[in-house]
C-alpha cells in the first residue's frame, strides 16, 4: 500500500533524472556512430596529406591542394548535418523534458 504513495515521486524521478540521463547516453552513442559513419575525424586528420597518397614527383603540391579543397567541401557538409543532429537532439531532449508540463498546463487550460 505504501508503494502507491510514492509512486509520483518515483514517475517524477524516473522522468526528470534517469529517462533524460539515459537519452543523453543513447545520443552520445549516436553522434560517435555519426562521426565514424560520415568520417569526420578522418578529414580533419589528413587534412593536409595528398589526395589518394600520391607522391609521384611534380603531382604532390597538386594532390596536397586537390585534396584541400575536396576535404573543406566534405568537412563542411559533415559539419553542417552534425549541428543539425545536435539541434535535432537537443529539442527531442528539452520536448522529452517539458511534455509532463505542457500536458497538465494543456489540460488545465481546456
Amino acid at each position: 500500500m505504501g508503494s502507491f504513495i510514492l509512486l509520483p515521486l518515483i514517475f517524477l524521478k524516473f522522468w526528470f533524472a534517469e529517462a533524460p540521463l539515459a537519452l543523453i547516453s543513447y545520443f552520445s552513442s549516436l553522434n560517435s556512430a555519426f562521426l565514424e559513419l560520415f568520417s569526420l575525424p578522418l578529414f580533419i586528420k589528413t587534412f593536409f596529406k595528398p589526395l589518394k597518397n600520391e607522391y609521384r614527383q611534380g603531382l604532390v603540391g597538386f594532390s596536397i591542394g586537390m585534396g584541400i579543397v575536396i576535404k573543406t567541401f566534405f568537412i563542411l557538409f559533415d559539419l553542417s548535418l552534425f549541428i543539425l543532429l545536435l539541434a535535432l537532439e537537443g529539442a527531442i531532449i528539452v520536448g522529452f523534458v517539458t511534455f509532463p508540463l505542457a500536458s497538465i498546463l494543456l489540460w488545465t487550460i481546456m
